[in-house]
């Protein structure tokens, strides 16, 4: 879509509830945005979409374009990804499918929206079919106060979505070997079609654990140190434990990138002891911050 269009989009969508006329008069509509894979700047793109259950489900057509639309690039980038449907605003990881769930999950979005598949039959291109999994806690209809009340509850919300993706890593890392092992085909490349979910978990973790630990070493410690000076020890060691898991992320990075032709034993070894690395450093962040934090409201309360 052109810019100026796009836009127009946009604004509509956002002062009208998410109702938009004109072409989209009608349709389900969303409003995505990405993190610029070069530029690192935010990209707002209206997007036709397909609910799966608690999953909602785009599709890389580009109007059944012969390359990929710029969107699609920016989430495999960075799998952060902001969601607007209606009058909600919340955060998600984009997952694309591959093999046969990518296939299975076009099917359903051709039975919803049939005119994807007139843009597929247009293009030698594979349509891809992204996932966008919600990354916090579904707040809509909860009411007042549901959410965290200070900051020692934000900070396990946090901790908890870190843990949940860690395991989702390594139960994806299972289930991509399981596959392989079960693809016998002589000289076939390995096909478990759970390489992108993997990765997209693994890159939204570290995303998230950065974003995190940016905010607390340029805000959030400078603070707790200037009115808790008898704990600067405490604040020294996780400012070196913030270096220790900036490495460790490297580390599984690299590892990720071997998973494709890993030996199973030795990638789970090593995904291990970076996991028990990380969940280190997150007990005690808990068991240092919880009792300063727990009489800090949040959302702050504004002076």
């Amino acid at each position: 879509m052109p810019l100026s269009f796009t836009q127009s989009v946009i604004e509509e969508f956002r002062a009208n509830q998410g109702k938009v006329g004109g072409p989209f008069e009608g349709a389900d509509l969303l409003l995505l945005t990405t993190t610029g894979a070069r530029s690192g700047a935010e990209h707002t793109t209206p997007l036709g979409f397909v609910r799966d259950g608690d999953l909602l489900l785009i599709v890389g057509s580009a109007g059944g374009s012969h390359r990929h639309p710029d969107w699609y690039h920016n989430l495999l980038a960075h799998p952060m990804v902001h969601v607007e449907i209606g009058t909600r605003t919340y955060g998600a990881i984009a997952v694309p499918a591959e093999g046969e769930r990518r296939d299975l999950l076009f099917e359903r979005v051709v039975r919803a929206a049939p005119g994807y598949a007139d843009y597929q039959a247009g293009t030698d291109r594979v349509l891809p079919v992204v996932a966008l999994e919600r990354s916090e806690p579904d707040a809509a209809g909860a009411g007042p106060g549901a959410g965290p009340a200070n900051l020692a509850e934000k900070l396990i919300e946090i901790h908890t979505w870190l843990r949940s993706q860690l395991e989702h890593v390594r139960a994806e890392a299972d289930a991509h070997f399981a596959a392989r092992a079960a693809h016998q085909g002589p000289g076939a490349p390995p096909a478990p079609g759970l390489g992108l979910q993997l990765r997209q978990h693994c890159l939204a973790f570290c995303e998230s654990l950065t974003f995190h630990h940016t905010g607390e070493d340029a805000h959030l410690f400078p603070a707790l140190a200037s009115s808790h000076p008898h704990l600067s020890g405490v604040f020294a060691r996780l400012a070196e434990e913030h270096r220790t898991v900036a490495r460790i992320q490297g580390e599984l990075h690299a590892l990720l990138t071997e998973v494709a032709t890993a030996d199973p034993d030795r990638f789970r070894t090593e995904l291990d002891r970076m996991s028990t690395e990380l969940s280190a450093h997150l007990d005690y962040e808990e068991e240092s911050l919880l009792p300063l934090l727990a009489g800090i409201p949040f959302p702050p309360v504004a002076p």
